[in-house]
């Protein structure tokens, strides 16, 4: 061994080496325990928060709601030190979203993704929370997602409680419009995007599959589809003739069989027409959710509209769907014509990357050193669109699903979660964030 002088005594080089390795390894565990205790220290504090936000209604196109939600998570930024500003979301047709910035030293940059809007607009039945028992509480937007946003927050807390928040470069982007997007899209999900650029992980708080063991690395994107069938009018015994065709009604239900019989067993692939009037003559409703058809049984349907989505793991998925999907509305039948339309933007895919698979990686890891257990990847057919997604083109490791589970019933009046996995995913997260930021993986 080589003797290395330490204060005027000659010690081997590797036990020094040793020494100064556990010393680092007990430095890193004082400042992950110092993380950890904070979150326990805040945690009332961040219970109360989510009931405070959850009475607070915040349907989309409530406005002044999600602007109050805004403020509400805007001030506990503010008492961490970030910048923060609530945007203005005429250009969309939107409340806007809260943007929080904080700049540090070192390590990647990383983006914290929520949204302050919930599915449960002023004329639900569902408006404030109620508790089941003493951890699963019911409320609109408990899960989707105003637990994840605070989580967001107690995570933060920790971190600067530490005494580590102050070196890591961080911006928040909490949507005021996730539930229903604002359009243009381009406009909409601007702030949210530029973010991303300037990112190198995004993290994301929505709560998943509602299983504290998952974490979402692939989702799916959402893409809305019109198809419009026209046919010849006529009295029903002229049906099948040369000059009459076989109307609108049979058309459309062959098109969508093709669909089925084409696409369906496609993995991670979905296509959904969820709405269709067909007839002699239609009145569509201008917001596209309804509408009025008048025909009868003795006369050859002359029109349909049917609307619906399709969802794919990827692009190349999403391109060759559509090009399928394209090909059987163009092989009509006799007399009838179909035109297929898809909208602009959409919600892109979340593609499955070595990044996102290395960041779970990351995140199960910690998760055991905490005594959480290990963590596995979602399904995408069990997660959604989500504004995480708009980050994938931009961002090197991306996650979601960090947010508050354990509950179910999303979207309905039965929305719940799980009180007791707030710790748990703040935990994770801040001490995930550490590690990052620190390079300790």
């Amino acid at each position: 061994m080589i003797p290395f002088k330490v204060f005027n005594k000659k010690i081997p080089f590797a036990l020094v080496v040793l020494t100064m390795s556990m010393f680092g390894f007990a430095q890193n565990n004082r400042l992950e325990r110092k993380i950890v205790k904070a979150v326990d220290k805040h945690l009332d504090g961040a219970i109360e928060l989510i009931k405070t936000s959850v009475n607070i209604n915040s349907g989309t196109m409530n406005f002044e709601g999600v602007r109050a939600v805004g403020t509400l998570f805007q001030n506990e930024l503010d008492k961490l030190g970030f910048q923060t500003q609530l945007t203005d979301g005429t250009a969309y047709c939107r409340a806007g979203h809260l943007v929080a910035t904080k700049k540090g030293t070192k390590g990647p940059k990383i983006l914290m993704i929520g949204h302050l809007d919930t599915v449960f607009e002023l004329d639900s039945p569902l408006q404030e929370y109620t508790m089941e028992n003493d951890s699963i509480m019911k409320g609109p937007g408990v899960a989707d997602m105003k637990g994840g946003d605070v989580i967001i927050i107690l995570a933060l807390q920790a971190l600067k409680n530490a005494g580590v928040l102050e070196d890591m470069t961080i911006e928040v982007i909490m949507t005021g419009d996730e539930e229903k997007s604002g359009k243009p899209l381009e406009l909409s999900k601007k702030d949210l995007i530029e973010a991303a650029k300037r990112s190198d992980i995004a993290l994301g708080f929505e709560n998943g599959d509602n299983n504290p063991k998952t974490i979402v690395v692939a989702r799916r994107g959402s893409l809305d589809w019109e198809l419009k069938v026209s046919g010849v009018r006529a009295h029903s015994s002229q049906i099948f003739l040369d000059d009459v065709g076989v109307g609108a009604i049979y058309e459309t239900s062959r098109i969508l069989n093709e669909f089925y019989k084409q696409l369906s067993k496609e993995k991670n692939l979905t296509f959904n027409p969820g709405f269709i009037i067909g007839g002699t003559a239609l009145k569509p409703d201008a917001d596209a959710t309804g509408g009025h058809a008048y025909g009868k049984s003795n006369v050859v349907s002359q029109e349909t509209i049917v609307r619906g989505d399709l969802r794919a793991v990827s692009l190349d998925q999403l391109k060759k769907a559509k090009e399928t999907m394209k090909k059987i509305v163009s092989e009509s039948y006799p007399k009838t014509e179909a035109q297929l339309v898809f909208s602009s933007g959409g919600y892109p895919p979340l593609s499955l990357s070595e990044g996102n698979t290395k960041l779970l990686n990351y995140f199960n890891t910690v998760s055991e050193d905490l005594g959480f257990g290990s963590v596995t990847a979602v399904n995408p057919r069990h997660a959604g669109a989500a504004d995480i997604s708009f980050t994938s083109e931009y961002v090197d490791m991306a996650i979601d699903g960090l947010g508050l589970t354990g509950g179910g019933g999303d979207h309905t009046i039965y929305e719940s979660g799980n009180l007791n996995t707030v710790e748990r995913q703040a935990k994770i997260t801040a001490v995930l964030m550490y590690r990052l930021v620190n390079s300790k993986f």
